[in-house]
């Protein structure tokens, strides 16, 4: 498959910078497009979801978890998504499997490496690290998967609000942040926990928590570790 357009998301410019390098090496006419963070992304999506990849950093400024990816595959199915990230954690990778990933891509990776994986993913196959078996990853558990599909249904801004309530964000302040009244915050989070399926804003905040990365034999949760880059991009996070 031709690779016409792609957006890399990550927060790292000098990593962005070493994806958009490997790209073009294989297609010098592609059209890239960057964003820093998951809204920027869901405004490049909302302007032009017609995209032959996404690149997204597992732990970009605005997610929660996988939250990310569970937007972003579950209202634009179409797009394949590979997860790039410092932290090579397999059970991490696993989820991300489990998620609706295409590929993971760990930060330490040579660029022969990137650009590997970006052809296989192209090609309708998927690309996990050597040891990370990605075609037999499991479904994530059903009340987990449940959330994603509720997460997925929410609009952009209902995701943003969701966020900033997650992260201990009042009302008032959520309201400033977005520039519009507190009675608009309200009425999202209304519309929040209809979608979700609660009737408090706590039970909002807990039912996303489950989308947290979780790694399950006493890894650290949320921070991004990784090889010291030498033999590839020498960029992290």
């Amino acid at each position: 498959m031709q690779l016409d357009t792609a957006i890399i998301a990550d927060d790292h410019p000098l990593f962005r910078s070493a994806l958009k390098q490997a790209l073009l090496e294989q297609t010098p006419e592609a059209e890239l497009v960057e964003a820093g963070s998951l809204s920027a992304l869901q405004d490049c999506l909302e302007k032009d979801s017609d995209i032959d990849l996404l690149l997204l950093d597992l732990h970009i400024p605005g997610a929660n978890g996988f939250s990310g990816l569970a937007y972003v595959r579950g209202r634009y199915p179409d797009v394949p998504v590979i997860m790039v990230s410092a932290n090579e954690d397999r059970d991490i990778i696993r989820q991300a499997a489990q998620h609706g990933a295409a590929g993971f891509i760990p930060k330490s990776s040579s660029m022969d490496t990137i650009c590997a994986a970006v052809s296989m993913v192209l090609e309708g196959d998927r690309w996990f690290p050597d040891g990370v078996d990605g075609a037999s990853a499991s479904a994530p558990p059903a009340s987990e998967d449940e959330i994603l599909k509720r997460v997925a249904t929410l609009t952009p801004q209902q995701l943003r609000v969701l966020q900033m309530i997650s992260a201990g964000m009042l009302n008032k302040q959520i309201a400033y942040d977005l520039e519009v009244s507190e009675a608009t915050v309200k009425a999202h989070m209304t519309a929040i926990m209809r979608k979700l399926g609660v009737r408090t804003r706590t039970q909002a905040v807990l039912a996303v928590s489950n989308l947290d990365i979780k790694p399950q034999f006493g890894g650290e949760s949320g921070g991004e570790s990784g090889g010291d880059g030498e033999t590839g991009t020498g960029v992290q996070d």
